[in-house]
């Protein structure tokens, strides 16, 4: 369902992800799920509402977490965050360009 980034359902189930992605214990089942690839790629493809939500999940996701970090480093979402943080939304645009910062401090450590 998250594939295919111009459906209706996407945003409605990227919505319903970014809220669950507060929550330790869902933060841990999405995680599971293996549906970071999948957000990347929403980054990179998505609608600009999909992109939106895809980095606010991966922010959640991220945050005092540097396996999932490193994940996002591995799968190459450096470029299009940077993407994002340049074009995208307003809320796109904060989500990326924190999640390049404590991208930028997983690689000083």
């Amino acid at each position: 369902m998250l594939t295919d980034s111009g459906n209706s359902m996407v945003d409605e189930a990227l919505t319903i992800l970014s809220v669950l992605a507060n929550h330790q214990e869902a933060k841990a089942a999405i995680v599971k799920a293996s549906t970071i690839p999948v957000l990347i790629d929403l980054l990179r493809t998505g609608q600009p509402r999909n992109k939106e939500n895809a980095a606010s999940i991966l922010l959640s996701l991220c945050k005092r977490d540097g396996e999932n970090l490193a994940c996002l480093s591995r799968l190459g979402a450096v470029i299009p965050l940077s993407e994002i943080a340049k074009s995208g939304t307003e809320r796109a645009k904060r989500k990326a360009t924190s999640l390049l910062e404590h991208l930028r401090k997983l690689q000083h450590v």
